[in-house]
Protein backbone atom coordinates (compact mmCIF):
# COMPACT_ATOMS: atom_id res chain seq x y z
CA UNK A 1 0.00 0.00 0.00
CA UNK A 2 1.09 3.56 -0.64
CA UNK A 3 -0.27 7.07 -0.73
CA UNK A 4 -0.52 8.00 2.97
CA UNK A 5 -3.03 10.72 3.90
CA UNK A 6 -2.45 11.73 7.52
CA UNK A 7 -3.62 8.85 9.67
CA UNK A 8 -5.13 7.05 6.67
CA UNK A 9 -3.95 5.20 3.60
CA UNK A 10 -5.09 4.67 0.03
CA UNK A 11 -5.60 1.27 -1.53
CA UNK A 12 -6.77 1.13 -5.16
CA UNK A 13 -8.46 4.50 -4.84
CA UNK A 14 -10.21 3.71 -1.53
CA UNK A 15 -9.40 5.47 1.76
CA UNK A 16 -8.88 3.19 4.76
CA UNK A 17 -7.65 3.83 8.32
CA UNK A 18 -3.99 3.12 8.94
CA UNK A 19 -3.79 -0.39 10.27
CA UNK A 20 -7.22 -1.20 8.86
CA UNK A 21 -7.75 -4.66 7.44
CA UNK A 22 -8.53 -5.10 3.77
CA UNK A 23 -11.30 -7.51 4.73
CA UNK A 24 -13.13 -4.49 6.11
CA UNK A 25 -12.38 -2.35 3.04
CA UNK A 26 -16.01 -2.25 1.92
CA UNK A 27 -16.93 -0.62 5.22
CA UNK A 28 -14.38 2.15 4.67
CA UNK A 29 -15.55 3.43 1.26
CA UNK A 30 -16.86 6.95 1.77
CA UNK A 31 -18.50 9.61 -0.36
CA UNK A 32 -16.71 12.63 -1.83
CA UNK A 33 -18.31 14.89 0.82
CA UNK A 34 -16.96 12.67 3.59
CA UNK A 35 -13.53 12.65 1.88
CA UNK A 36 -13.55 16.44 2.02
CA UNK A 37 -14.32 16.37 5.74
CA UNK A 38 -11.55 13.79 6.18
CA UNK A 39 -9.08 16.27 4.66
CA UNK A 40 -10.21 18.79 7.32
CA UNK A 41 -9.39 16.31 10.06
CA UNK A 42 -6.02 15.39 8.56
CA UNK A 43 -5.05 19.06 8.30
CA UNK A 44 -6.22 19.71 11.86
CA UNK A 45 -4.24 16.82 13.36
CA UNK A 46 -1.20 17.89 11.35
CA UNK A 47 -1.33 21.54 12.51
CA UNK A 48 -3.13 21.18 15.83
CA UNK A 49 -4.96 24.45 15.14
CA UNK A 50 -8.72 24.42 14.54
CA UNK A 51 -9.02 28.09 13.55
CA UNK A 52 -6.18 27.74 11.05
CA UNK A 53 -7.96 24.73 9.57
CA UNK A 54 -11.17 26.77 9.18
CA UNK A 55 -9.32 29.59 7.43
CA UNK A 56 -7.43 27.17 5.19
CA UNK A 57 -10.58 25.43 3.93
CA UNK A 58 -12.90 28.44 4.13
CA UNK A 59 -15.37 26.82 6.53
CA UNK A 60 -17.03 28.13 9.69
CA UNK A 61 -15.81 27.02 13.13
CA UNK A 62 -19.29 25.70 13.95
CA UNK A 63 -19.17 23.39 10.93
CA UNK A 64 -15.65 22.18 11.66
CA UNK A 65 -16.17 21.46 15.36
CA UNK A 66 -19.48 19.72 14.67
CA UNK A 67 -17.69 17.20 12.42
CA UNK A 68 -14.71 17.00 14.76
CA UNK A 69 -17.05 15.80 17.52
CA UNK A 70 -18.51 13.16 15.19
CA UNK A 71 -15.17 12.01 13.79
CA UNK A 72 -13.98 8.52 14.77
CA UNK A 73 -10.49 7.57 13.67
CA UNK A 74 -11.35 3.94 12.95
CA UNK A 75 -14.76 4.62 11.41
CA UNK A 76 -14.66 6.89 8.39
CA UNK A 77 -18.40 6.46 8.00
CA UNK A 78 -18.71 8.81 10.97
CA UNK A 79 -18.01 11.67 8.52
CA UNK A 80 -21.03 10.82 6.39
CA UNK A 81 -24.09 13.06 6.59
CA UNK A 82 -26.68 10.87 8.32
CA UNK A 83 -29.48 13.40 8.27
CA UNK A 84 -32.71 11.88 7.06
CA UNK A 85 -34.80 13.43 4.33
CA UNK A 86 -37.50 15.75 5.59
CA UNK A 87 -39.82 14.71 2.80
CA UNK A 88 -43.07 13.51 4.38
CA UNK A 89 -44.09 9.91 3.88
CA UNK A 90 -47.63 10.89 2.92
CA UNK A 91 -47.76 13.54 0.21
CA UNK A 92 -50.80 15.68 -0.50
CA UNK A 93 -52.29 14.90 -3.88
CA UNK A 94 -54.23 17.49 -5.89
CA UNK A 95 -57.99 17.18 -5.48
CA UNK A 96 -59.02 19.63 -8.22
CA UNK A 97 -62.04 18.21 -10.10
CA UNK A 98 -61.29 16.95 -13.62
CA UNK A 99 -63.92 19.30 -15.05
CA UNK A 100 -62.17 22.32 -13.50
CA UNK A 101 -58.73 21.14 -14.71
CA UNK A 102 -60.07 20.82 -18.27
CA UNK A 103 -61.59 24.31 -18.10
CA UNK A 104 -58.31 25.79 -16.81
CA UNK A 105 -56.40 24.04 -19.59
CA UNK A 106 -58.85 25.31 -22.22
CA UNK A 107 -58.76 28.90 -20.93
CA UNK A 108 -54.96 28.92 -20.74
CA UNK A 109 -54.58 27.62 -24.30
CA UNK A 110 -57.08 30.22 -25.53
CA UNK A 111 -55.34 33.08 -23.69
CA UNK A 112 -51.72 31.86 -23.29
CA UNK A 113 -50.36 35.16 -21.93
CA UNK A 114 -53.04 35.68 -19.28
CA UNK A 115 -52.06 34.98 -15.70
CA UNK A 116 -53.88 32.98 -13.05
CA UNK A 117 -55.74 36.03 -11.72
CA UNK A 118 -57.41 36.76 -15.06
CA UNK A 119 -58.14 33.08 -15.63
CA UNK A 120 -59.77 32.94 -12.19
CA UNK A 121 -62.30 35.61 -13.26
CA UNK A 122 -63.11 33.75 -16.49
CA UNK A 123 -63.39 30.41 -14.69
CA UNK A 124 -65.70 31.95 -12.10
CA UNK A 125 -68.02 33.27 -14.84
CA UNK A 126 -68.08 29.94 -16.72
CA UNK A 127 -68.91 27.93 -13.60
CA UNK A 128 -71.59 30.47 -12.62
CA UNK A 129 -73.23 30.15 -16.05
CA UNK A 130 -73.31 26.37 -15.63
CA UNK A 131 -74.60 26.57 -12.06
CA UNK A 132 -71.45 24.95 -10.63
CA UNK A 133 -70.14 27.74 -8.41
CA UNK A 134 -69.31 25.17 -5.74
CA UNK A 135 -66.48 23.85 -7.93
CA UNK A 136 -64.65 27.19 -8.02
CA UNK A 137 -61.01 26.92 -6.89
CA UNK A 138 -58.59 29.55 -5.63
CA UNK A 139 -56.17 31.62 -7.70
CA UNK A 140 -53.22 29.66 -6.25
CA UNK A 141 -54.83 26.35 -7.24
CA UNK A 142 -55.17 27.60 -10.82
CA UNK A 143 -51.44 28.51 -10.84
CA UNK A 144 -50.42 25.10 -9.48
CA UNK A 145 -52.70 23.34 -11.98
CA UNK A 146 -51.09 25.22 -14.87
CA UNK A 147 -47.60 24.26 -13.63
CA UNK A 148 -48.56 20.60 -13.34
CA UNK A 149 -50.02 20.59 -16.83
CA UNK A 150 -46.80 22.12 -18.17
CA UNK A 151 -44.57 19.62 -16.36
CA UNK A 152 -46.55 16.68 -17.72
CA UNK A 153 -46.66 18.06 -21.25
CA UNK A 154 -50.45 18.39 -21.37
CA UNK A 155 -50.48 22.15 -21.91
CA UNK A 156 -49.63 23.45 -25.38
CA UNK A 157 -47.78 26.74 -25.09
CA UNK A 158 -47.45 28.81 -28.30
CA UNK A 159 -44.07 29.50 -29.91
CA UNK A 160 -43.28 33.16 -29.29
CA UNK A 161 -42.98 35.30 -32.41
CA UNK A 162 -41.25 38.50 -31.27
CA UNK A 163 -42.02 41.58 -33.33
CA UNK A 164 -40.42 44.22 -31.10
CA UNK A 165 -36.95 45.38 -32.10
CA UNK A 166 -36.01 45.54 -28.42
CA UNK A 167 -36.40 41.79 -27.93
CA UNK A 168 -33.20 40.44 -29.39
CA UNK A 169 -33.16 37.07 -27.72
CA UNK A 170 -34.67 35.09 -30.60
CA UNK A 171 -32.93 31.82 -31.37
CA UNK A 172 -30.33 32.48 -34.04
CA UNK A 173 -29.15 30.13 -36.74
CA UNK A 174 -25.39 30.34 -36.17
CA UNK A 175 -24.63 32.75 -33.33
CA UNK A 176 -24.45 31.33 -29.80
CA UNK A 177 -23.24 32.43 -26.38
CA UNK A 178 -19.50 31.90 -25.96
CA UNK A 179 -19.09 28.59 -24.11
CA UNK A 180 -17.40 28.81 -20.72
CA UNK A 181 -14.85 26.21 -21.77
CA UNK A 182 -13.83 28.07 -24.95
CA UNK A 183 -10.19 29.02 -24.44
CA UNK A 184 -8.47 31.93 -26.18
CA UNK A 185 -4.75 31.13 -26.40
CA UNK A 186 -3.55 32.05 -29.87
CA UNK A 187 -3.88 34.90 -32.34
CA UNK A 188 -7.21 34.67 -34.16
CA UNK A 189 -8.93 32.54 -31.53
CA UNK A 190 -11.33 35.44 -30.81
CA UNK A 191 -11.85 38.74 -32.63
CA UNK A 192 -14.28 41.22 -31.08
CA UNK A 193 -16.36 43.39 -33.44
CA UNK A 194 -18.40 46.48 -32.59
CA UNK A 195 -19.67 49.72 -34.11
CA UNK A 196 -18.84 53.32 -33.21
CA UNK A 197 -21.07 56.34 -33.87
CA UNK A 198 -19.24 59.36 -35.31
CA UNK A 199 -21.22 62.64 -35.16
CA UNK A 200 -18.85 65.44 -36.23
CA UNK A 201 -21.61 68.02 -36.83
CA UNK A 202 -25.40 68.03 -36.36
CA UNK A 203 -27.15 66.04 -39.07
CA UNK A 204 -24.06 64.04 -40.08
CA UNK A 205 -23.61 60.49 -38.78
CA UNK A 206 -20.89 58.01 -39.68
CA UNK A 207 -20.79 54.39 -38.54
CA UNK A 208 -17.40 52.84 -37.90
CA UNK A 209 -17.03 49.07 -37.75
CA UNK A 210 -14.13 48.12 -35.49
CA UNK A 211 -12.54 44.68 -35.06
CA UNK A 212 -9.78 43.80 -32.62
CA UNK A 213 -8.02 40.51 -32.04
CA UNK A 214 -7.83 40.18 -28.27
CA UNK A 215 -4.40 38.49 -28.29
CA UNK A 216 -2.41 40.59 -30.79
CA UNK A 217 -4.50 43.80 -30.47
CA UNK A 218 -4.61 43.90 -34.28
CA UNK A 219 -7.26 46.42 -35.40
CA UNK A 220 -9.26 46.62 -38.61
CA UNK A 221 -11.55 49.64 -39.04
CA UNK A 222 -13.96 50.69 -41.75
CA UNK A 223 -16.50 53.50 -41.96
CA UNK A 224 -19.91 53.61 -43.67
CA UNK A 225 -22.91 55.93 -43.81
CA UNK A 226 -24.99 53.55 -41.68
CA UNK A 227 -24.81 50.15 -40.01
CA UNK A 228 -26.70 47.34 -41.73
CA UNK A 229 -26.25 43.58 -41.90
CA UNK A 230 -25.26 43.87 -45.55
CA UNK A 231 -22.51 46.38 -44.74
CA UNK A 232 -21.42 44.26 -41.78
CA UNK A 233 -20.99 41.31 -44.16
CA UNK A 234 -18.94 43.58 -46.43
CA UNK A 235 -16.81 44.57 -43.46
CA UNK A 236 -16.24 40.87 -42.74
CA UNK A 237 -14.65 40.53 -46.17
CA UNK A 238 -12.29 43.43 -45.39
CA UNK A 239 -11.51 41.97 -41.97
CA UNK A 240 -10.49 38.59 -43.36
CA UNK A 241 -8.44 40.22 -46.14
CA UNK A 242 -6.57 42.61 -43.83
CA UNK A 243 -5.78 40.23 -40.98
CA UNK A 244 -2.44 38.39 -41.35
CA UNK A 245 -3.82 35.39 -39.47
CA UNK A 246 -6.72 32.97 -39.57
CA UNK A 247 -9.85 34.13 -37.74
CA UNK A 248 -11.46 31.27 -35.84
CA UNK A 249 -14.20 33.08 -33.91
CA UNK A 250 -15.88 36.50 -33.78
CA UNK A 251 -17.76 38.00 -30.85
CA UNK A 252 -20.45 40.66 -31.33
CA UNK A 253 -23.31 42.23 -29.41
CA UNK A 254 -26.96 41.57 -30.24
CA UNK A 255 -27.28 44.45 -32.73
CA UNK A 256 -29.36 43.88 -35.85
CA UNK A 257 -26.35 44.71 -38.03
CA UNK A 258 -24.73 41.45 -36.88
CA UNK A 259 -27.62 39.26 -37.96
CA UNK A 260 -28.97 38.13 -41.36
CA UNK A 261 -26.25 38.51 -44.04
CA UNK A 262 -23.43 38.88 -41.50
CA UNK A 263 -24.43 35.70 -39.67
CA UNK A 264 -24.81 33.83 -42.94
CA UNK A 265 -21.33 34.91 -44.08
CA UNK A 266 -19.79 33.71 -40.81
CA UNK A 267 -21.53 30.37 -41.18
CA UNK A 268 -20.49 30.05 -44.82
CA UNK A 269 -16.84 30.71 -43.91
CA UNK A 270 -16.89 28.40 -40.89
CA UNK A 271 -16.13 31.21 -38.44
CA UNK A 272 -17.69 30.71 -35.01
CA UNK A 273 -19.99 33.57 -34.07
CA UNK A 274 -20.50 34.36 -30.39
CA UNK A 275 -23.20 36.84 -29.36
CA UNK A 276 -23.16 38.68 -26.04
CA UNK A 277 -26.04 38.59 -23.55
CA UNK A 278 -28.19 41.77 -23.54
CA UNK A 279 -26.79 44.85 -21.76
CA UNK A 280 -23.26 43.47 -21.27
CA UNK A 281 -20.80 45.59 -23.32
CA UNK A 282 -18.12 44.91 -20.68
CA UNK A 283 -17.78 41.41 -22.13
CA UNK A 284 -16.57 43.04 -25.36
CA UNK A 285 -14.13 45.21 -23.45
CA UNK A 286 -11.20 44.74 -25.83
CA UNK A 287 -12.95 46.30 -28.83
CA UNK A 288 -14.63 48.90 -26.60
CA UNK A 289 -11.12 50.00 -25.56
CA UNK A 290 -10.12 50.10 -29.24
CA UNK A 291 -13.04 52.43 -30.01
CA UNK A 292 -11.91 54.72 -27.22
CA UNK A 293 -8.39 54.79 -28.67
CA UNK A 294 -9.63 55.66 -32.16
CA UNK A 295 -11.91 58.36 -30.77
CA UNK A 296 -9.28 60.05 -28.60
CA UNK A 297 -6.23 59.62 -30.82
CA UNK A 298 -7.74 60.08 -34.29
CA UNK A 299 -11.15 61.75 -34.39
CA UNK A 300 -10.60 64.22 -31.53
CA UNK A 301 -7.18 65.48 -32.69
CA UNK A 302 -7.44 65.40 -36.49
CA UNK A 303 -9.40 67.41 -39.04
CA UNK A 304 -10.93 64.39 -40.72
CA UNK A 305 -13.00 64.60 -43.88
CA UNK A 306 -16.79 64.31 -43.93
CA UNK A 307 -16.59 62.66 -47.34
CA UNK A 308 -16.82 58.90 -46.92
CA UNK A 309 -14.21 57.98 -49.53
CA UNK A 310 -11.69 60.48 -48.22
CA UNK A 311 -12.38 59.47 -44.61
CA UNK A 312 -11.78 55.82 -45.51
CA UNK A 313 -8.34 56.72 -46.89
CA UNK A 314 -7.51 58.63 -43.71
CA UNK A 315 -8.64 55.72 -41.55
CA UNK A 316 -6.53 53.25 -43.54
CA UNK A 317 -3.45 55.34 -42.79
CA UNK A 318 -4.43 55.51 -39.11
CA UNK A 319 -5.04 51.76 -39.06
CA UNK A 320 -1.54 51.18 -40.44
CA UNK A 321 -0.11 53.44 -37.72
CA UNK A 322 -1.96 51.42 -35.05
CA UNK A 323 -0.55 48.19 -36.44
CA UNK A 324 3.05 49.16 -37.22
CA UNK A 325 3.94 52.33 -35.27
CA UNK A 326 1.85 52.67 -32.11
CA UNK A 327 3.36 50.62 -29.22
CA UNK A 328 0.77 48.71 -27.21
CA UNK A 329 1.13 48.62 -23.45
CA UNK A 330 -0.76 45.31 -23.40
CA UNK A 331 1.97 43.81 -25.65
CA UNK A 332 4.83 45.08 -23.48
CA UNK A 333 5.14 48.07 -25.82
CA UNK A 334 5.49 46.05 -28.99
CA UNK A 335 3.41 47.00 -32.00
CA UNK A 336 0.76 44.49 -33.11
CA UNK A 337 2.79 43.80 -36.26
CA UNK A 338 5.91 43.02 -34.20
CA UNK A 339 3.91 40.77 -31.91
CA UNK A 340 2.37 38.87 -34.84
CA UNK A 341 5.81 38.42 -36.44
CA UNK A 342 7.23 37.03 -33.17
CA UNK A 343 4.37 34.55 -32.84
CA UNK A 344 4.80 33.41 -36.45
CA UNK A 345 8.54 32.90 -35.96
CA UNK A 346 7.83 30.78 -32.88
CA UNK A 347 5.44 28.63 -34.89
CA UNK A 348 8.02 28.15 -37.62
CA UNK A 349 10.62 27.06 -35.07
CA UNK A 350 8.20 24.68 -33.34
CA UNK A 351 7.12 22.96 -36.56
CA UNK A 352 10.63 23.04 -38.07
CA UNK A 353 9.66 25.04 -41.11
CA UNK A 354 13.12 26.64 -41.16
Amino acid sequence: MKGIIGAHMKYKGFIVPRGGKLSHLSQSVISSEASTRLSWMDYYFKTGNGRLTCRHFGISPDTFYKWKRKYQKDNLKSLEDDRKSRRPNALRHPETPILVVEKIKSLRETYPRWGKEKLFILLKKELANEGKENLLVSVSTIGRTINRLKQRGYLKEPITNYVSSKKRYLKRDWAVRKPKDYEVKQIGDLVEVDTLDIRPIPGIVRKQFTARDIISKWDVIEVYGNATANLAAKFLDSLILRCPFLIKAIQVDGGSEFKAEFEEECKKRGIKLFVLPPYSPRLNGCVERANRTHTEEFYEVNDFSLDLEELRKQLRKWEEICQTVRPSQALNYLTPQEYVNICKNKERNVYGMY
